[in-house]
């Protein structure tokens, strides 16, 4: 009975997944995985690693089983700067987490070479433990030469350390006379992003119903960007808590290209 229930759900899922692709599809989506702690607490655990361990799942099944069937990059925010702000404890078990999960990670992890994902860990990671870089730098070395999708794993990372990131990188540039104080401009500033390489945003995710960004992609999200918060914790989230976002923004960018056309 659970195998027709699996087969079930699985047939609907690519059958919805084959009528998305009629409409226009994000290239670009930036995910806040955000509720762990608070799943933790509504499921009656006595620890928050319990909601860190179930997130920690849904990061490593998602991109495989949904994401990465329609997307070119997918983003998620893992891990701000500011939580080296908790206990030591938590942030000792979020570290274990990380060194579990992307030790071996393209060998355990078949979809990595079926889509040809390029994975990448953006932010300040001089701030990570040294054995948890290596993991890091081991994956993205063992990818890089994939270049149909990728999957980009913010951490440690916040916006504001990108953009001053940026700023800092662009005066180097002045300083070394490549480039004149005059000549600096928005393009300036955001070919020194993390995400310079990246085409625009087109949608940011944020789960656990809180209304906010968290200091997450305020650059790449200023100019044309759906923002959607949606109800749930993250280790709930699933393809259909997904399908609705992208039902928006087909809708929303089929609005823009009728208004657009009226225009001539």
């Amino acid at each position: 009975m659970a195998s027709l229930i699996n087969y079930c759900c699985n047939f609907f899922e690519q059958f919805t997944l084959s009528v998305l692709r009629r409409g226009k599809i994000p290239r670009h989506v930036g995910f806040i995985l955000d509720g762990n702690r608070r799943f933790a607490r509504k499921a009656g655990a006595t620890s928050t690693k319990f909601g860190h361990y179930e997130g920690f799942k849904q990061l490593e099944k998602h991109p495989a089983k949904t994401f990465f069937d329609f997307l070119f990059i997918g983003k998620v925010y893992a891990f701000s700067i500011d939580n080296f702000n908790r206990s030591k404890d938590e942030v000792d078990y979020l570290m274990q987490l990380f060194r579990e999960a992307f030790d071996g990670f393209c060998e355990q992890n078949a979809f990595v070479h079926e889509y040809e994902i390029k994975v990448k860990f953006i932010g300040n990671l001089s701030l990570l433990p040294i054995d948890v870089r290596e993991v890091a730098n081991k994956v993205m070395e063992e990818t890089k030469h994939y270049d149909k999708r990728i999957f980009n794993v913010c951490c440690p990372y916040t916006s504001s350390d990108e953009m001053t990131t940026a700023m800092r990188n662009t005066m180097k540039l002045v300083k070394e006379g490549k480039i004149s104080v005059d000549e600096i401009n928005d393009e300036t500033i955001q070919s020194q992003l993390f995400t310079a390489d990246c085409p625009p945003l087109d949608i940011i995710v944020r789960t656990s119903g809180e209304i906010r960004l968290s200091d997450f992609l305020l650059w790449q999200a200023s100019d044309g960007c759906q923002i959607q918060f949606v109800n749930c914790y993250w280790p709930e989230f699933s393809f259909w808590k997904l399908l609705p976002v992208i039902l928006e923004y087909q809708i929303y960018s089929d609005h823009q290209q009728q208004v657009k056309e009226n225009r001539y």
